[in-house]
């Protein structure tokens, strides 16, 4: 029974430490970004491996790299996109 009731207290534990984290990690524009990059991920069919904030010639982007199945057994793609940020 403390076995159980130390893993609880350990997974609650973990699980509050990773909520925290990724509050603190991802703030209002790259939540955005996060959010662009699933959308273009979708369309291109693959998966969202990045998705960043940055200036670029003084405006806001999102750079997005998204990673897409291969043809024929290859290994997979990585293709990176700018978007605006907005």
């Amino acid at each position: 029974m403390n076995l159980r009731r130390a893993l609880s207290r350990s997974f609650l534990s973990a699980l509050v430490a990773a909520a925290l984290l990724a509050v603190h990690t991802v703030p209002g524009m790259a939540a955005d970004c996060y959010a662009i990059g699933q959308q273009i991920a979708a369309q291109d069919g693959g998966t969202l491996a990045k998705a960043s904030e940055a200036n670029r010639g003084g405006q806001t982007v999102c750079v997005i790299v998204v990673l897409v199945p291969g043809k024929d057994g290859q290994r997979p793609r990585r293709e990176e996109h700018v978007v605006p940020a907005n």
